[in-house]
C-alpha cells in the first residue's frame, strides 16, 4: 500500500475512533488513477461526519466551495476530498456504499479505457427531501431520471411521493407508480417504521384518505396495516334504505374523508377514523342474508392497540385512538338523560359525535338519531365547574384514612365525572364509589 493510502487509512481511523463511520471510496480504481504521471495527486475519502466535525481533528482542512464535497485537506503533496456518506436506513443495500464521486468519474472519463457502465451510478450528496423529484409544476409527481434507480437509492422516497401525491393533491406519474408497485417488497423490507411515521404524519388530516388510498393501491398497506387491507374484502349495506353493497375500506376512507370537513387540522381523530371499523373484519357473521359486527367497536379498539404498539405510537397517543374508537358507536342510538349524560362526560366527547356525523354523510344515512342526542345534551347541558361532588377532600380522607396529597385530587375528580354521568346519585352511592376505586387501585 503506497504512502497515500496509508495516511488515508489514517484519517479514516481517527474519524472512526470519534464515533463516525469513514472509508476509501474505491481503492482499486482510485489507485489507477493516483499513479498517472503529470497529474495532482488526489483521493477520496467518505464519511458521516460533517465539516465542523471534521475540522476538530484535523484543524487545517478548508471548506469546498462545491456543495458535494464536505472539505479538502492537502497533506504530503496529496490532496484529499471528504465527501457525506450515505446514511439513509432505507437505502438498497449495493447503494449503501459509494464506489464512485464526481472527481473520480471524471478522470475515468479522460482515461477512456473503463466502461462508466461497470461502476456505480451513485454519487454521494448531501440529503435534500426534494432532489430526486421533479419540478411540481409539471402538475404530478414524478422522480427524476429512471424510477427504479431513484428508489434504490431511497426506498422511503415511495412513502414521500405519496404523501406529496396526497398533500398537493397531483397524480402520481405512471413510471414512477408502476416502480413504486415493483418495488413494494423492498420498500417494505428497507423502510423502517420510523421513517413511515415520519412521513404519515406529514400528511394533513383532510388529505389522509388520498394517503392511505394511494397506500392500498400500491400493495404497501396490506404490509404496513394488513388488519385494514383485509377491510377490502368485507362487505356491509351502505344505506338500508338503498340497500347499496360496499366494502368496509371504501366506508373508512369516505369516513377519513368527511371527518376534517367539521375538525381540518384534528390529525388523531382521523386515524381514529381509520380504524373505528377495523374489529369488523374480526366479528364479522353473516346470517338472516346479511353482515352482522355486533360489538365492532369493542374489539376494534383491542386490535386498534395492538397495531398501533406495533406502529411504535407513543402510548398517550394509543389510549385517545383507542378511546374513539370504543366510543364511536355510542351516539348513533336514542340516548336517554342518563345516556347523555355518560356520553358528555368522555373527555373525547366533541371528537366522537365529529366521528358519527363523518359516519352518517359516508352513509348518506338517517340523522334522526344523531339529531335527536344534539336536542338531548343541550337540555342536559350542565357546566362542570356549578357541579359539586358529593365529598370534599376532608371526607375522603376520612374514609379511605389516605394521607393529604395529589391522590385526593385524583379521586374528587373521578367523583366528579361519575356524577356528571349519572353512575353516582347520592353521598351513599358517593362513598361507595370512592371505597372502591381505592381498592381497585391499590392506594
Amino acid at each position: 500500500m503506497s504512502q497515500p493510502f496509508k495516511d488515508a487509512v489514517g484519517f479514516c481511523k481517527t474519524i472512526m475512533r470519534n464515533g463516525y463511520d469513514a472509508y476509501v471510496v474505491n481503492v482499486r480504481l482510485q489507485a489507477l488513477t493516483l499513479d498517472e504521471t503529470g497529474s495532482e495527486k488526489e483521493l477520496d475519502i467518505c464519511t458521516e461526519a460533517g465539516l465542523v466535525e471534521l475540522q476538530k481533528y484535523f484543524p487545517h482542512m478548508e471548506e469546498s466551495q462545491d456543495e458535494e464535497i464536505l472539505g479538502y485537506l492537502s497533506e504530503g503533496g496529496v490532496k484529499y476530498y471528504f465527501y457525506p456518506a450515505n446514511v439513509d436506513d432505507a437505502s438498497y443495500t449495493d447503494e449503501a456504499i459509494a464506489t464512485m464521486t464526481p472527481r473520480l468519474l471524471k478522470r475515468l472519463e479522460q482515461r477512456g479505457d473503463i466502461p462508466l457502465s461497470a461502476v456505480c451510478p451513485f454519487i454521494p450528496k448531501a440529503k435534500d427531501l426534494y432532489v430526486d423529484f421533479a419540478d411540481f409544476s409539471e402538475g404530478q409527481i414524478r422522480f427524476k431520471g429512471v424510477a427504479d434507480l431513484a428508489l434504490k437509492k431511497d426506498y422511503s422516497l415511495a412513502y414521500r411521493a405519496m404523501r406529496f401525491a396526497a398533500n398537493f393533491d397531483k397524480k402520481i406519474e405512471a413510471n414512477s407508480w408502476i416502480a413504486i408497485v415493483r418495488n413494494a417488497r423492498r420498500v417494505l423490507d428497507y423502510v423502517p417504521m420510523a421513517d413511515f411515521l415520519d412521513e404519515w404524519r406529514k400528511v394533513e388530516a383532510e388529505n389522509m384518505h388520498c394517503f392511505f388510498g394511494l397506500l392500498f393501491d400500491s400493495m404497501l398497506l396490506h404490509g404496513l396495516i394488513p388488519e385494514i387491507a383485509s377491510l377490502s374484502r368485507v362487505k356491509q349495506i351502505k344505506n338500508p334504505d338503498e340497500e347499496i353493497e360496499e366494502t368496509v375500506l371504501t366506508h373508512t376512507l369516505n369516513v377519513m374523508k368527511a371527518y376534517p370537513e367539521e375538525l381540518p387540522y384534528d390529525w388523531f381523530g382521523t386515524v381514529a377514523c381509520l380504524f373505528h371499523d377495523v374489529g369488523k373484519l374480526y366479528v364479522a357473521e353473516f346470517y338472516e342474508d346479511k353482515w352482522n359486527f355486533l360489538q365492532h367497536h369493542r374489539v376494534g379498539a383491542k386490535v386498534a392497540r395492538k397495531i398501533l404498539k406495533r406502529l411504535r405510537f407513543e402510548e398517550q397517543d394509543i389510549d385517545l385512538i383507542c378511546d374513539l374508537v370504543q366510543n364511536h358507536m355510542r351516539p348513533h342510538f336514542m340516548l336517554t338523560d342518563k345516556g347523555i349524560r355518560r356520553l358528555r362526560s368522555l373527555d373525547e366527547y366533541p371528537r366522537i359525535m365529529e366521528m358519527v356525523r363523518a359516519d352518517i354523510k359516508a352513509r348518506n344515512g338517517s340523522w334522526r338519531e344523531f339529531n335527536h342526542n344534539l336536542k338531548m345534551a343541550e337540555r342536559a347541558d350542565i357546566p362542570v365547574d356549578e357541579v359539586e361532588p358529593f365529598l370534599d377532600g376532608n371526607q375522603i380522607m376520612t374514609i379511605t384514612d389516605l394521607n393529604p396529597g395529589p391522590v385526593i385530587g385524583i379521586i374528587r375528580e373521578k367523583l366528579l365525572k361519575a356524577q356528571i354521568s349519572s353512575d353516582v346519585t347520592s353521598p351513599e352511592q358517593a362513598e361507595a364509589f370512592v371505597l372502591a376505586y381505592v381498592a381497585k387501585h391499590k392506594m
